[in-house]
């Protein structure tokens, strides 16, 4: 070849690649006027407003998304079911390395500027909250420099190694390891057989401050991430409740609303929980911070029975359930729950107790949860008025143009 093709083929080089990577996309094309929701910037794109795909896109395929008259309009993850494709970004770039540094550090900033990274008296907090931080589908919770990652679209699951090296790039002193935490939260069509695994570092210590108070995180084999971070500022504002009362926190799961009271000078704390092992974990939260303190006891029982069969001893309550409905089909069932729930804990407060009731139901929105507790209220015909109304915390943000991620409601009642 002479130096003339050389040079010329050079030049072009960058353009054919170009030309290839954008002929290899893959693409999805919605059906007329399916495309508003996306104008408005809301992250989901639904199966039902698909006409077509172009290059055969698998789920945990990056795709651009174009309406009918082949405009751009948004790039994803694509995926089975209800929910066809994950906004990534509304602009038309790659999502590589780079992308998530920058969705990564931005996240990062927002929990920096709120005062949570590198507090000596805090060390606990959710760096990513899917939706609420761009990024759908995934969720970052740090624990004393072990960031624990949770993926719940096969698109982050297929992204994991990159983004867990962009977080050691934005975080090289704070993080000292990243453990991959998806066996139960990816979608079990994609039958991945995912492994919880250390994709950086290993495990160190496990003991997380939280406002000066220790827990033991057990974020290998525990709920969630191993922790309910987001009952951080709830926790807190209870503390403040529990001098001089007897408290009975249900569903405790790992005690944190007890360890709170505990410090708050409650004069006794009762935990319950359906599962041996969070009882647990709750004593041992309890000894960390408070040894040999005898006010504590824990029990491992059905909430609904133990609400049955307990005395009327408690004047300040705690209902901190598990989600009653994952998906609006299970909303009836739901609401029913959350009204026998509350009306038990109704009839059996002593006078001017204080009930502090939560739902962390997606499906159910903050009207339907207040008036599942007022039917309870009236139910009971106890005399019930709201101090506070609670919701997540700012390390768990509501993207605007996604209300739906508004999933933690609750209510701090008076009961005459």
């Amino acid at each position: 070849m002479c130096l003339l093709d050389q040079s010329f083929t050079f030049y072009l080089l960058p353009f054919t690649l170009h030309l290839f990577f954008y002929m290899n996309k893959k693409k999805i094309f919605l059906k007329p006027k399916k495309e508003e929701s996306l104008k408005r910037f809301h992250p989901w794109v639904f199966s039902g407003a698909i006409a077509k795909a172009e290059g055969a896109p698998e789920e945990g395929d990056v795709v651009d998304v174009f309406d009918s008259g082949k405009n751009f309009l948004a790039v994803g993850h694509c995926q089975i079911g209800t929910i066809a494709v994950r906004i990534l970004s509304f602009d038309q770039e790659p999502i590589d390395k780079e992308f998530w540094k920058k969705r990564l550090k931005a996240a990062y900033q927002l929990r920096t500027g709120l005062g949570l990274t590198k507090r000596e008296t805090n060390n606990s907090y959710r760096l990513v909250h899917g939706e609420g931080d761009f990024l759908p589908g995934l969720i970052i919770d740090m624990y004393d420099g072990t960031a624990v990652f949770q993926a719940h679209s096969v698109g982050m699951h297929v992204s994991r190694q990159e983004i867990a090296a962009a977080l050691k790039e934005i975080m090289p002193e704070e993080l000292h390891a990243v453990f991959y935490k998806s066996d139960n939260t990816l979608p079990y069509k994609a039958d991945l057989k995912s492994e919880n695994q250390y994709l950086l570092g290993k495990k160190a210590g496990n003991i997380a401050i939280e406002n000066s108070l220790k827990f033991r995180i057990d974020w290998e084999k525990g709920q969630k991430t191993g922790f309910f971070i987001d009952q951080r500022e709830n926790r807190a504002l209870l503390e403040k409740y529990a001098a001089g009362r007897s408290v009975l926190n249900m569903f405790c799961y790992t005690g944190g609303f007890s360890v709170y009271a505990m410090r708050g000078g409650a004069t006794l704390v009762h935990s319950v929980d359906s599962s041996a092992k969070a009882i647990e974990l709750t004593n041992e939260n309890i000894t960390l911070n408070f040894p040999n303190d005898k006010r504590h006891k824990a029990f491992a029982e059905d909430a609904f029975k133990y609400l049955d069969t307990m005395p009327d001893d408690y004047d300040l309550i705690v209902l901190d359930p598990p989600a009653f409905a994952k998906h609006k089909d299970a909303l009836r069932n739901a609401l029913n729950g959350y009204r026998k729930l509350n009306a038990k804990a109704f009839e059996k407060i002593k006078p001017g107790g204080i009930l502090f009731t939560f739902s962390c139901s997606q499906a159910v929105d903050k009207q339907q949860f207040r008036l599942a507790v007022f039917s309870a209220a009236a139910q009971v015909g106890r005399k019930v008025r709201i101090l506070h109304q609670l919701t997540q915390p700012a390390d768990h943000p509501v993207n605007i143009y996604h209300p739906e991620g508004e999933y933690l409601k609750g209510l701090v009642v008076y009961v005459e």
